[in-house]
């Protein structure tokens, strides 16, 4: 019973090992975005449609990621849109579903947390991952929000990343992501470091990494010849054993033949032999047959009277 108690234990242990090395998954961005929208939402003391509200305080283990919050109507966000949200202009027509009344907008700013929870190989950040989320403000006090879908009808929503990082010598061209609410990502063209895009979601600009692993090269020739061979030499082994088998089974059944056919003449030459060693029968013709008959009786017959007698 200890036993298996202790083997439960480390069970456990061994999957939570596992579980805090492995990466951030949708749930971990899900529960990201959650617990911002609780501390962004406790920047609305006496709130004001129309001004931006930054917040005081973040979680404890995610210092250095910046929110802000701001209070629209949906109408008025329709016909006016926002001009400047932090690095963020909406345009007019922008649709918001379900339709609410007033909404409240959060903007992210994930700093040095952009890896750990929207990891790309291959590329490298060169701004931080900033993310433009919409909820319901009904209940400034609620957490947990589902996240409202905002749609540009018109015109694309603007990201500007003006301020960017120094990009690595021999870098390739600065190209926008963008990661929906599944953490797909999906590139495009950066024109003059502005990013553009329709819906609601997370984004940033990245350079292909420098040190990233060359595409494989093509095997060489000698090796795709060994491989040839190697096949090659695999079908004559194949084909050879199949003609061995059939060799040896017809060479089986010869062997066979071959014992039936030296028992029957053994047989022929112990019958010629017993003939040889018998006594000569003289050949008589019996009317148009000729048959062997004894010279003599061999026993002579005897009447039943002698035996009385």
């Amino acid at each position: 019973m200890r036993i298996l108690c202790c083997l439960q234990v480390l069970l456990l242990l061994f999957s939570y090992q596992l579980s805090a090395q492995s990466p951030p998954t949708t749930n971990a961005t899900s529960s990201l975005d959650s617990l911002l929208q609780d501390y962004s939402f406790r920047a609305f003391v006496r709130p004001r449609t129309g001004i931006l509200y930054d917040a005081a305080t973040v979680p404890p283990n995610l210092t250095g990621i910046k929110l802000s919050a701001m209070r629209l109507r949906s109408g008025s966000l329709r016909r006016r849109g926002v001009s400047s949200l932090k690095q963020f202009s909406i345009p007019k027509g922008v649709i918001v579903k379900p339709y609410v009344t007033r909404l409240v907008f959060v903007y992210q700013n994930l700093a040095n947390f952009s890896q750990l929870y929207y990891p790309l190989s291959g590329y490298d950040y060169v701004a931080p991952v900033v993310g433009l989320l919409a909820y319901d403000a009904k209940n400034l006090s609620a957490v947990n929000l589902r996240e409202l879908e905002i749609t540009a009808s018109k015109d694309p929503i603007r990201i500007d990343f003006s301020d960017l990082e120094p990009i690595p010598q021999g870098g390739s061209v600065v190209e926008c992501v963008s990661f929906d609410s599944s953490g797909k990502a999906s590139f495009s063209d950066s024109i003059r470091n502005t990013c553009e895009t329709e819906r609601q979601g997370h984004f940033s600009v990245v350079v292909k990494s420098v040190a990233s692993a060359p595409s494989p090269a093509p095997p060489p020739r000698k090796e795709m010849k060994k491989k040839s061979s190697e096949s090659n030499s695999r079908t004559w082994i194949t084909v050879g054993s199949v003609l061995g088998g059939l060799v040896l089974l017809g060479l089986l059944m010869f062997l066979v033949l071959r014992c039936r056919k030296y028992k029957k003449q053994e047989r022929m030459r112990e019958m010629e032999r017993a003939g040889e060693t018998g006594e000569a029968l003289r050949m008589t013709q019996v009317g148009e047959t000729r048959a062997p008959t004894a010279t003599t009786t061999r026993t002579q017959p005897v009447l039943e009277t002698e035996y009385a007698a």
